[in-house]
């Protein structure tokens, strides 16, 4: 029987998932406008970390979108 060599190659599969959560506008959220005005606006940091902990929650939804991606790892380690 003739010998075959082969290279083990490390690839990684990513499946992209999306979710929609409603973020309630608390005041923790919301910050005085700074034109004087009486408005307020929204801190896009605090808007976003509560929307990132409402994805972590159990009861959120999360649907597959697209095909699954496979693609080499970007990094390169020997099989165990």
């Amino acid at each position: 029987m003739a010998k075959t060599f082969s290279i083990s190659v490390r690839l990684q599969r990513v499946t992209t998932e999306t979710a929609h959560v409603s973020v309630p506008l608390s005041e923790e959220i919301l910050q005085p406008s700074l034109d004087g005005s009486g408005t307020k606006t929204i801190k896009t940091e605090k808007l976003a970390a509560a929307a990132i902990e409402l994805g972590r929650s159990p009861s959120t939804h999360w649907s597959v979108e697209g095909d699954t991606a496979i693609a080499l790892h970007p990094v390169q380690t020997p099989p165990q």
